[in-house]
């Protein structure tokens, strides 16, 4: 998390714990992309978390590997895996296709970011109270507006509800993060949409029925 090693930790800590159970509440392969989202960002915190530790002890070589680490959550995971997951859960046929689009252009952003981790490796920095992950690139804004499509658009075009609240909070997120913390983008929307991966837990509780009983909804087009 952005604020502090313990919080990191603290936050990583609950979201793992609440990924196992979104993902003993998974009927089918499918589903289980999706059902790992809380326990995915659970370690990506735990992985701040430490390291804050090395920025705190001085430990530049430990500090660099786990900033790649976190990096590849941050840059290349999500945009790949995001608008996967949801085409995995998605049974509509015009919204796979929309779908599918999106997942092209979501590992087509991961594969950039991905060159660019390797070329020019992103450097973490404590600056006030907050992480700072310094990551140089080229064509940023169109870069951005592919990565937000794909990790939180992506999901509006779910025919789950919850799904569609999960991608329309991280969207509002990432707007807040980038209007009041600009600095720390990276770092405050990661924690931001950590946090609202619980509307997981609630896609595999809504209206009282398992994920399987919405698989066998037949698709609308």
């Amino acid at each position: 998390m952005c604020f502090s090693a313990t919080a990191s930790f603290t936050a990583g800590a609950g979201l793992l714990i609440i990924g196992a159970v979104t993902a003993r509440r998974a009927r089918r392969r499918a589903e289980l992309p999706f059902a790992l989202i809380p326990a995915l960002f659970g370690l990506q915190q735990l992985i701040e978390g430490v390291i804050w530790l090395t920025l705190l002890d001085k430990a530049p070589l430990i500090n660099a590997g786990l900033t790649f680490a976190y990096s590849l959550f941050s840059h290349v995971l999500w945009p790949v895996y995001v608008p996967l997951a949801i085409l995995l859960l998605e049974p509509t046929g015009w919204r796979r296709r929309v779908l599918i689009a999106i997942a092209l252009a979501g590992a087509a952003v991961g594969l950039y970011l991905l060159y660019f981790l390797v070329r020019l490796p992103i450097v973490s920095e404590i600056q006030g109270r907050h992480l700072a992950y310094l990551s140089p690139h080229f064509y940023q804004v169109v870069v951005m507006l592919l990565y937000v499509m794909s990790t939180c658009v992506s999901m509006l075009f779910s025919s789950h509800i919850t799904v569609r609240q999960f991608g329309a909070a991280a969207f509002l997120a990432f707007i807040v993060t980038y209007s009041l913390y600009t600095s720390w983008l990276i770092s405050v929307w990661c924690f931001f949409a950590a946090a609202l991966s619980v509307v997981v837990l609630l896609h595999f509780r809504s209206t009282g029925r398992s994920s399987s009983d919405l698989s066998r909804i037949p698709p609308s087009g």
